[in-house]
């Protein structure tokens, strides 16, 4: 029990940890703004395919593409039929719904920001699942991942918020959220013992679905829309490798 509560504190404290840095650089001038969202789409580039898509797919089996296939595509249809909903978000952002009807980038930010609430549920299942074994190894492995690319996502949350309009206590309550979904998904992952075969698998594919559609649609166009496009690509390009060599690391 206590390896759980410590799995959850630290998924949940990276969020913040972010967040808190977050507060500190918002007023960053686009080319480093541009540079840091294209380092965070990298990061979560990499958590969407090695760390929700991969895993499903191994858990699924062979005969379980179809599962993958469908929780990616249904996370992505998800975020579409959202991108129609953020409109109609006012009372979360605390702004008037006029601000919203005609702020469409109000709206993208809106949906980057749900992309990363929806995936932290599913995150905090993967690694609650894994203290049902004897050995709590790759639990553990599983949480340092998660919660090292927590803290960028964590940063990038709050930025956009702030600079577009809404409140600094209404962001950091909207951060607090998005954070203790993680222990939320610990603790289920960890009641749910040994899950279903298709139920997890279906899970982590349809979490990275949606993390792949916010980083394609709406991540990367804004890294490339003030002329700082050349360092925001090789930003990604460091994000996914930096994942990439934080996850070697851990399964050596």
């Amino acid at each position: 029990m206590t390896q759980v509560w410590l799995s959850a504190a630290g998924l949940c404290g990276a969020t913040l940890i972010g967040t808190g840095i977050g507060f500190v650089i918002k007023q960053l001038p686009h080319r480093w703004n541009d540079t840091v969202m294209g380092f965070c789409a990298g990061v979560m580039l990499a958590a969407a395919v090695l760390g929700l898509i991969v895993p499903a797919s191994e858990q699924a089996g062979a005969n379980g593409w179809w599962v993958v296939t469908i929780g990616v595509l249904a996370g992505a249809l998800l975020l579409n039929m959202l991108d129609h909903i953020t409109p109609h978000l006012h009372r979360l952002t605390g702004l008037e719904p006029e601000e919203h009807a005609n702020n469409a980038t109000l709206n993208r930010i809106l949906l980057f920001v749900m992309a990363i609430a929806l995936h932290k549920l599913p995150e905090g299942i993967a690694a609650g699942v894994g203290f049902n074994a004897a050995d709590t190894a790759d639990a553990w492995t599983v949480t340092v991942g998660i919660s090292l690319q927590n803290i960028p996502e964590g940063m990038v949350i709050i930025a956009p918020l702030l600079l577009a309009g809404v409140s600094r206590w209404r962001t950091l309550l909207i951060s607090l959220t998005i954070a203790l979904l993680e222990i939320v998904g610990v603790w289920l992952g960890y009641a749910l013992g040994s899950v279903s075969a298709i139920f997890l698998p279906a899970m982590l594919a349809f979490a990275g679905g949606a993390m792949l559609y916010v980083v394609s649609d709406e991540m990367i166009p804004e890294t490339h829309a003030h002329g700082y496009q050349k360092q925001a690509t090789y930003a990604l390009l460091i994000g996914f490798l930096c994942l990439l060599f934080v996850e070697q690391w851990f399964e050596a």
